[in-house]
C-alpha cells in the first residue's frame, strides 16, 4: 500500500487537510496541477482575494499558522457602501468592538500552507500533475505530467480540487452519484486598484466596500500593501451587462454613472476591463460525499458562490471535520467518512442557500433604509442582551456556530422580534385609543 493519503490539489483546503493528517503522524502525497508556487510564484488569477473569518482562523489555529497569516491580513470591521452621489455609509458588521473580518491574499495563504505541510517529513506534493483517473475502490489515481502517467495507490483518495473537480467527475459517472450545478446569471470581473504614490490606501482600509446598484454591484477588499482588489458582478446578459457594455466609451460611460467616485482612482480602468477575464459562479452539489475510498472535502463537494465570504471558511472547516472523523475512527476509515458527511453536509447546504441570499442583500437591499433600520435594531439587541441575541452575520462571522444552527436560530430570533414589536404595536394603538376616547367625553 502506498501513502496513507493521497490528497488531489493543493490548495488552502488540501494543505489544511494536509497538515491535520500529518500531525497524526499519517503519511499524505499530495497531487497538484499547477507549478510549485515556490519556484514560480504565488499565482493570482482570478479571485484572489479571501475573507477570512472566525472558522478559517479557527482551522488555521489548528494547523499553527493563525498569527503569521493575521500579520499580512487587513482587517475590515463593516461594510463601506458608496451612493451614485458619492456619497459613503460604514455599517459595522457587529455591535462589539474589535470584531472583524480578515481580507488576505489566496496566494500568500495558500503558499504558507503549502510550506507548513511540506515541512512535515510525511508529506510530499507532486507539481505540474493533472490527474486523469482515479478508481475509488481500489484506491488508485492516475495522473499525468511531462512524462507518461503515473499510477499512486493509497488507503484514501481526497478531491480537494475545487468546483470542477477532477475526483468528483470521476464519481458522476458511478451508479447512485447525485450531482447538480446551478450557475448564477452574473459574473464577474476584478480591477486593480493601485496603492497611492506614498503607498497608502486611496479608500479607506476599514471595511468592506460595496457600491449596490439593484442588478449589479461592485466590492473592494483591502490589501495589505496598500491596493485593493475591486470586483465587479454583473448580469451576463440584458441591459447593463457583460453583453451590453464592451467598448471603452461604453465602460467609461457606465462606471462615470454609477461607480462616480471609482475612475479617477484606476487611470487605466477601461485597459484592465477588455484585459481581465470574466469568471462565473457556481453552486455545486452532490452526494454521496464518498465512494470506497475517495472523499470530497471543499469546493469540490460544495462550491459556494462569493457573498458570504464563506468559501474558504467552509471549505477549511471541512477539512478539519474530516481529519477529526478519520483520528476518531482508526482504521474503519468507511465510518470516518460516512461520520464526516453525516456532520457536515447540512450546513454545508445551509451555508450556499444564505450565499445565493446574500447576493440579493449586497446588490440591492444594502441600499435600503429598511435594510439599516434591521442592521441598527439587531445590533442594539445584541449591545444589549449579548449571546442571547445574535444576529445571523454575528454567527457567520464571529462564531463557529455549525451554519445550519446558525441561520435557525437567527430565523428564531427575528420572529419574537416581529411578534413584540407587533404587541408593542398594538399595546400603543389601544393606548392612543383610550386617551382619545377619555379627551372626547
Amino acid at each position: 500500500m502506498g501513502s496513507y493519503a493521497l490528497i488531489v490539489g493543493a490548495g488552502p483546503v488540501g494543505c489544511t487537510l494536509a497538515i491535520l493528517l500529518a500531525q497524526q503522524g499519517k503519511r499524505v502525497h499530495l497531487l497538484e496541477r499547477r507549478s510549485d508556487p515556490r519556484l514560480v510564484g504565488a499565482m493570482g488569477g482570478r479571485s484572489i482575494n479571501l475573507a477570512l473569518s472566525a472558522r478559517g482562523l479557527a482551522a488555521l489555529q489548528r494547523v499553527g499558522l493563525r498569527e503569521l497569516i493575521l500579520k499580512d491580513a487587513t482587517a475590515m470591521s463593516g461594510r463601506i457602501l458608496h451612493t451614485k452621489r458619492s456619497e459613503t455609509r460604514f455599517i459595522p458588521y457587529s455591535s462589539q468592538a474589535g470584531r472583524a473580518i480578515q481580507s488576505v491574499n489566496r496566494g500568500t495563504l495558500n503558499l504558507r500552507l503549502l510550506e507548513r505541510a511540506l515541512s512535515f517529513p510525511t508529506v510530499t506534493c507532486e507539481f505540474d500533475c493533472r490527474v486523469c483517473d482515479c478508481d475509488p475502490i481500489r484506491g488508485t489515481v492516475t495522473a499525468a505530467g511531462d512524462g507518461s502517467p503515473r499510477v499512486w495507490e493509497g488507503d484514501l483518495i481526497v478531491g480537494a480540487d475545487g468546483a470542477y473537480s477532477a475526483v468528483r467527475s470521476v464519481l458522476e459517472k458511478r451508479e447512485n452519484f447525485d450531482y447538480s450545478q446551478e450557475w448564477l446569471t452574473s459574473g464577474y470581473k476584478e480591477i486593480h486598484l493601485s496603492p497611492s504614490v506614498s503607498g497608502g490606501w486611496r479608500m479607506s482600509n476599514t471595511g468592506l466596500h460595496i457600491w449596490p446598484r439593484g442588478r449589479s454591484m461592485m466590492i473592494g477588499l483591502p490589501n495589505a500593501d496598500g491596493s485593493f482588489t475591486c470586483t465587479i458582478f454583473w448580469p451576463w446578459k440584458g441591459v447593463n451587462s457583460f453583453d451590453s457594455i464592451r467598448t471603452t466609451a461604453e465602460v467609461t460611460a457606465y462606471f462615470q454613472a454609477e461607480y462616480p467616485d471609482f475612475p479617477a482612482l484606476v487611470p487605466d480602468l477601461a485597459a484592465q476591463f477588455a484585459a481581465n477575464p470574466t469568471g462565473s459562479l457556481v453552486t455545486v452539489r452532490c452526494a454521496p460525499w464518498s465512494m470506497g475510498r475517495a472523499v470530497l472535502v471543499g469546493d469540490a463537494a460544495h462550491a459556494i458562490v462569493p457573498f458570504f465570504g464563506q468559501g474558504v471558511n467552509a471549505g477549511m472547516t471541512g477539512a478539519t471535520l474530516l481529519a477529526d472523523a478519520l483520528a476518531r475512527h482508526g482504521s474503519d476509515t468507511a465510518a470516518a467518512l460516512a461520520d464526516y458527511e453525516r456532520e457536515f453536509k447540512p450546513h454545508a447546504n445551509a451555508i450556499a442557500e444564505m450565499a445565493l441570499a446574500n447576493f440579493v442583500e449586497m446588490r440591492s437591499t444594502t441600499a435600503r433604509h429598511s435594510f439599516l433600520l434591521r442592521k441598527w435594531l439587531e445590533h442594539a439587541l445584541h449591545h444589549v442582551l449579548g449571546d442571547r441575541y445574535l444576529p445571523l452575520y454575528e454567527m457567520i462571522s464571529f462564531t463557529t456556530i455549525p451554519y445550519g444552527e446558525a441561520r435557525a436560530r437567527a430565523s428564531r430570533q427575528w420572529d419574537r422580534v416581529v411578534a413584540c414589536l407587533i404587541a408593542l404595536g398594538g399595546v400603543g394603538l389601544a393606548l392612543l385609543v383610550l386617551a382619545a376616547t377619555m379627551l372626547l367625553n
